[in-house]
């Protein structure tokens, strides 16, 4: 998904004065006429056009910022943002070139998705980026499952496949999924993740019409199971249609007032309405008790251990199971950095004590127990053996960043992290389920590129 700008574009003969770039202006200012550049050579990319990212050193405007009639598009100070930015959607497609007398060089870009588009700073070499843009790696290449057939869309009318994965590429859009159905198979050719937000997507392509085909959010990716889903795609067998004589209806209930409904349909052969559940497992391989489990509304739990288990004995096909739920929230850390060691190095916008990180930051994984402990009834004390299970089931050592960042002569660095889990559990004593709870980690600055993956994850704030 990279292009590279052609060296040799013909633009024609420039002067090698270098004139200062435009300070910023305000949204109704342009550049005054006694110091305006002049444009010599201007020409469309096309297929050398790049996707780019800003480095926030310079504003955007609709004409070269030098050049008379030039109107602000996006301040310094914007762009700062957009150049710290998590998401995809503010990376850029660079797509024409312009030339002033000075010898300065602009590129016109767009957002990704389209929000901001006009003239920024390039540097003073035509074909090489540099002063307010630079080159972007939008996707990087993931794992291949170690599976790459038989795969099921999950929901044919949500479950979406796009021409790249979402805001990785100007212009990426949905693929039409016009004539498939739920039972239509799909192989895996290609795996990517998103280089900011760490998402991966599988590159799918149907069976049985080869011209359905594109990039499907895949979740934590395939898992080397039998029978499973992640994202949007799922392994296995499709369920059929539910009847009285293979399904169960499951109803959730908070204080007897309904919260949500499921139903569970056997792949077991020949069985009649009346007839016990017992241990038969549907077409993903999941029995009633881990469906029950699986598919508790969202914002609920269980009001206890045995609830499911309890409601679910003695299930018999054509009838409906009633599992008692309540509230539940969901505690997020905030991952702050106490201590930041950068030897004699100055990187450019490094971090501080305070800086707050999340989950898109650092490749820092969270054990199931944690993930769970997380979770329980709405303000309800969290209590000192979860909290322990959070601190625990943070992994400890050395955490790799997942940011590059570079000196005032280009090198570049990245930060790892080291969890200091002194006073975790006793700072958080009165801390209740929903709460907000502050993870410290010191942060020690080391040479060369990030080459680390962000994870994410919903246990982390944004």
């Amino acid at each position: 998904m990279k292009s590279s700008l052609a060296k040799s574009l013909c633009l024609g003969a420039v002067a090698v004065s270098f004139g200062a770039v435009a300070t910023t202006m305000g949204p109704a200012r342009t550049a005054a006429a006694s110091s305006s550049a002049k444009i010599v050579s201007k020409a469309a990319l096309g297929k050398n056009a790049q996707n780019v990212a800003v480095t926030g050193s310079n504003a955007i405007y609709t004409k070269p910022g030098t050049v008379r009639g030039a109107k602000l598009v996006a301040s310094t100070r914007q762009v700062k943002k957009l150049a710290k930015s998590g998401y995809s959607k503010d990376y850029f497609r660079a797509y024409h070139m312009a030339v002033t007398n000075r010898g300065s060089v602009y590129y016109k870009i767009v957002s990704m998705n389209g929000k901001y588009r006009g003239y920024i700073y390039g540097g003073s070499t035509k074909g090489v980026l540099a002063g307010g843009i630079e080159v972007a790696e939008t996707t990087k290449t993931a794992t291949m499952p170690s599976r790459t057939t038989g795969f099921h869309l999950k929901n044919v009318n949500k479950n979406t496949l796009w021409t790249a994965p979402k805001n990785t590429q100007y212009k990426a859009h949905k693929v039409s999924l016009y004539g498939s159905n739920k039972h239509d198979t799909f192989t895996v050719s290609k795996a990517e993740t998103k280089t900011r937000e760490g998402t991966l997507y599988y590159y799918v392509t149907s069976t049985t019409d080869a011209s359905i085909a594109g990039w499907i959010y895949a979740g934590k990716g395939y898992q080397n199971a039998s029978s499973t889903s992640f994202g949007g795609l799922m392994v296995g067998e499709v369920d059929q249609t539910p009847t009285s004589d293979n399904s169960v209806k499951v109803v959730y209930r908070e204080n007897g007032k309904s919260v949500g409904n499921a139903t569970w349909v056997t792949a077991q052969a020949n069985t009649h309405a009346g007839s016990r559940v017992d241990n038969a497992k549907n077409a993903a391989g999941t029995n009633l008790s881990d469906y029950v489990t699986a598919m508790t509304p969202s914002g609920y739990k269980a009001t206890s251990a045995t609830a499911v288990s309890s409601a679910v004995l003695g299930a018999t096909y054509g009838n409906t199971v009633y599992v008692d739920v309540m509230s539940a929230a969901t505690s997020q850390l905030q991952l702050t950095v106490d201590g930041v060691d950068n030897g004699k190095v100055a990187v450019v916008d490094g971090l501080s004590n305070g800086s707050k990180l999340s989950g898109k930051n650092l490749a820092m994984t969270l054990s199931t127990d944690a993930v769970q402990a997380l979770s329980g009834k709405a303000g309800q004390l969290i209590g000192e053996l979860n909290l322990t299970k959070v601190e625990i089931g943070i992994n400890r050592g050395s955490i790799s960043g997942t940011k590059t960042y570079k000196d005032q002569s280009g090198n570049l660095y990245h930060y790892d992290f080291v969890f200091d889990a002194g006073t975790f559990a006793s700072s958080h004593k009165l801390a209740k389920y929903g709460d907000v709870l502050t993870t410290n980690f010191k942060a020690t600055l080391v040479g060369g590129k990030a080459t680390a993956t962000a994870n994410g994850g919903n246990w982390s704030v944004s």
